[in-house]
């Protein structure tokens, strides 16, 4: 009886080391398959080139993992053919906020805890560092960016545009425009040159009634350059082939600082936006991109990309060491959308509610769109 009892004990133990080995093997794959470059999803030109500076290059040095960017203009278009497939190519997605909500309703992206972050230098808590509403249930915010008007300053030698009513005003400051091709900050710039308190625009919005007012102010332009990539609006004020144009307070700083053209950002009525980072559902290294995201997120490397491209850090910590640019030398915190003299007049989008009414909201400019094409 004890030899029985004895083989039956090193037959358990037999059978525990194989279902170790097999689980190992198991196990070895996964590993395998976290293996590779991480592949971000993001914005090109000025701001990628930033990026590849403050974060994509010294996370590389700090890991040894490559960074591939791709590039894309926003929306979720391509991640939802993505899903669909169940070939999701990305990594880490740089999204906006209200893009990031909507994506997050319909499954496509992965949950994401604020205890992922690291804490501030100083040992401060992230959750205490971060900026109000950082924390989404599928993405964190990393900056604010505007956008913002930009003028030639040569188009009026005399009185130039200081107010957003002068974008739609072309009797005083003739000459065609340049707006994105998309519902959002159209909008809420149309219904702000009518003197609508910013309190009331999304309430407004929310009727028939507010989206015709502001659809009726855009067709009053005689000329409007419809841009989707962001390093449109410079090149088009660049080239003369407009002299007022909406996009992204980065781009028109690149614009002017570092090309030397002859623009000049208009600050009234800028739409802040928080920046976010999201992980796709299937993608292929999730562990190393929340890795990325936590050095992606701390204080030294947000600092750092707001030295080289003035959107605000999302870190109290971070706004505390933006100084001035590394190359240029030009003192960012005063191109910085936030910083008291620019944010004076400055509109929070609310990105809830363009979550909610996305697909509604834009099939409604389309169908306007169309429409003003067509006559």
């Amino acid at each position: 009886m004890a030899r029985v009892e004895r083989r039956r004990r090193l037959a358990g133990v037999t059978r525990l080391a194989l279902l170790g080995l097999a689980l190992m093997g198991l196990a070895a794959p996964a590993a395998a398959a976290d293996d590779g470059p991480l592949t971000v999803l993001s914005w090109g030109g000025a701001y990628e080139r930033a990026q590849r500076a403050a974060l994509f290059e010294p996370y590389t040095a700090s890991t040894g993992r490559r960074v591939e960017v791709m590039q894309y203009d926003g929306g979720l278009d391509g991640l939802r053919r993505a899903a669909e497939t169940g070939e999701v190519p990305w990594d880490v997605i740089d999204m906006t906020r209200s893009e990031a909500m909507a994506a997050c309703e319909e499954g496509l992206l992965r949950p994401l805890s604020p205890a992922l972050l690291a804490p501030a230098p100083d040992g401060t808590p992230a959750a205490q560092d971060f900026l109000p509403d950082a924390f989404g249930r599928c993405a964190i915010t990393h900056t604010i960016f505007a956008t913002v008007v930009a003028y030639r300053r040569d188009a009026f030698p005399g009185k130039r545009p200081t107010t957003i009513a002068d974008l739609f005003d072309q009797q005083r400051f003739p000459g065609p425009r340049a707006l994105q091709r998309t519902p959002a900050v159209n909008l809420e710039w149309a219904l702000l040159s009518y003197r609508v308190p910013q309190q009331e625009l999304y309430g407004l919005l929310s009727t028939r009634r507010g989206l015709n007012l502001a659809l009726g102010r855009l067709d009053g332009l005689d000329e409007i350059h419809w841009w989707e990539a962001g390093d449109t609006p410079p090149r088009l004020l660049a080239e003369g082939k407009v002299v007022m144009a909406s996009g992204y307070n980065g781009r028109f700083f690149d614009a002017m600082v570092n090309r030397g053209v002859p623009i000049e950002i208009l600050w009234d009525g800028q739409v802040q936006e928080h920046e976010t980072w999201a992980i796709p559902h299937g993608n292929p290294h999730p562990e190393a991109a929340r890795d990325f995201i936590r050095f992606a997120t701390t204080t030294e490397r947000l600092a750092e990309l707001a030295r080289r491209i003035p959107y605000g850090p999302a870190r109290r910590s971070a706004a505390l060491r933006v100084t001035t640019h590394p190359d240029n030398g030009v003192d960012m915190r005063l191109h910085i959308p936030t910083h008291p003299l620019n944010a004076e007049r400055a509109l929070a989008k609310d990105e809830a509610w363009y979550a909610r009414t996305l697909g509604r909201i834009n099939d409604y400019f389309d169908a306007w769109l169309a429409a003003r094409q067509r006559d």
